[in-house]
């Protein structure tokens, strides 16, 4: 099992991160609250998790190790694969994300792309128990979106790209895109405007 990777960003194409580990390049998926903190030619520890197929292996990697905990434990849930894993911790931090599990919060977990309210259900049921002893240790804002910090080269084609990475229909993410890009000039702003919009 391949628990970390540290490398230098060689490339980045939402959601995934080419990382160059000693001249071997790792294609890594990434929640949009690890991607969007990375940067082309910096070096940078990510945790990963690797999920082997009969057709594929894929590597995903988290900027902490909690939230690779966080990824693993949503993995235990009944219908919950790895790509919906991740549109979970791309739209919502981990703090807002136990908060809605321990106040049985259904409706901030259906605005999540691919969750209806039978998961939402069943997340709220498997998850409670298990996030106990994660609540403890997080102090973030609960009502945050996942935190984005990154600039591209085109801001409104990356934050539509990185929208529908998360599952939202390219209609949907050019609607939202398009009605924050007017207040906004850099990605972080304009995804991260577009998510609360689409929150509400």
């Amino acid at each position: 099992m391949i628990g970390c990777l540290i490398g230098e960003v060689f490339a980045l194409e939402a959601p995934t991160v080419l990382l160059n580990v000693n001249g071997v390049g790792y294609e890594i998926d990434t929640p949009l609250s690890t991607f969007c903190q990375l940067q082309k030619g910096q070096k940078v520890t990510l945790w990963t998790h690797l999920v082997v197929r009969e057709d594929a292996q894929q590597l995903f990697g988290f900027s902490d190790a909690q939230e690779k905990t966080i990824f693993r434990t949503l993995l235990k849930v009944n219908g919950v694969g790895p790509r919906m894993a991740l549109g979970i911790l791309s739209t919502l931090s981990v703090d807002l994300l136990i908060h809605s599990i321990e106040h049985d919060d259904v409706n901030t977990l259906i605005k999540v792309p691919g969750i209806g309210k039978k998961t939402a259900e069943r997340l709220l049921i498997e998850l409670r128990d298990r996030f106990k002893a994660l609540s403890h240790g997080s102090n973030s804002n609960t009502n945050t979106i996942a935190q984005i910090q990154f600039t591209a080269n085109s801001a409104v084609a990356e934050a539509e790209a990185a929208l529908q990475s998360l599952g939202y229909k390219p209609a949907e993410a050019q609607k939202a895109v398009a009605a924050a890009k007017g207040d906004f000039t850099e990605s972080a702003d304009i995804i991260r405007a577009a998510l609360k919009s689409m929150m509400k």
